[in-house]
C-alpha cells in the first residue's frame, strides 16, 4: 500500500515539475484566456467598425466627418488652427 502511495506521490510530482505536465496544462489554458479576451475585443472593434461603415454608406454628415478626420478636408472659406503643444 505504502509503495503505490509513493509512487503516485512521485508521478504527481513528476507531473508537476513536467515541462509537459501540469505546467504546460497551466500555460496554455492562461494563453487561451487571453486569446479569447483578444478576440472578444476583435468582435467589438468588427462590429463598431461595421456600424461606421454603414454610416458612411448612407449618412452624408458620417462622409464629412470621415473626410475631415481621415483626410484633413476642408469647406471653401473655413479657417483651420492648427494647436500643438510646444
Amino acid at each position: 500500500m505504502w509503495g503505490a502511495v509513493a509512487i503516485a506521490f512521485m508521478l504527481a510530482v513528476g507531473s508537476l515539475s513536467a515541462e509537459g505536465g501540469f505546467r504546460r496544462y497551466a500555460r496554455l489554458k492562461r494563453d487561451l484566456h487571453a486569446l479569447e479576451e483578444k478576440n472578444a475585443r476583435l468582435t467589438a472593434d468588427n462590429a463598431r467598425l461595421k456600424r461606421e461603415v454603414q454610416r458612411v454608406r448612407t449618412e452624408p454628415a458620417a462622409i464629412e466627418r470621415a473626410a475631415r478626420e481621415q483626410l484633413g478636408l476642408v469647406r471653401a472659406g473655413e479657417i483651420v488652427f492648427n494647436l500643438e503643444n510646444p
